[in-house]
């Protein structure tokens, strides 16, 4: 009789174990944020957003850039959109990437950015208010809010 429920204690641990390797899988997790910056040769950027996943995980984020370039303006993004590449879980989207930006934009300007992380990609795009031109290259830091 041990010997059974010894057996049928290994199989229910196992099981339990396996669930969630069976389970775990890519999730797609997008991005909403506001951004504001400014540039003259050095670009600052700040903004807030928030990052929700497929899988039902999300989380309110700040948003960081710092770069330097041949860039002179000023823009405000409202109503951003960004969209990563499959993860498994939404802390992969954390960190630093790195962007190369090109624009030229008056009054009412769209403007993307394609940037990586390690195996994670980073499509944005935004349209806003402001005035920018030239070339940079910036890192760009999403930080998980306290």
């Amino acid at each position: 009789m041990k010997k059974i429920w010894g057996a049928v204690s290994l199989v229910t641990l196992a099981t339990c174990l396996l669930v969630p390797v069976a389970y775990a899988g890519s999730t797609k997790c997008t991005l909403k944020f506001d951004l504001q910056e400014w540039s003259v040769f050095y670009e600052s950027a700040k903004g807030t957003g928030k990052i929700t996943c497929d899988n039902g995980q999300s989380a309110q984020v700040t948003i960081q850039s710092k770069g330097g370039g041949l860039e002179v303006g000023k823009f405000k993004i409202s109503d951003g959109r960004g969209s990563f590449t499959d993860v498994s879980s939404i802390d992969e989207v954390f960190g630093k990437y790195v962007a190369a930006d090109t624009s030229a934009g008056a009054k009412k300007a769209a403007d993307a950015w394609v940037m990586t992380k390690d195996k994670v990609s980073l499509g944005l795009a935004g349209t806003g208010k402001g005035w920018e031109l030239g070339f940079s290259v910036d890192e760009f830091v999403i930080t998980k809010q306290k």
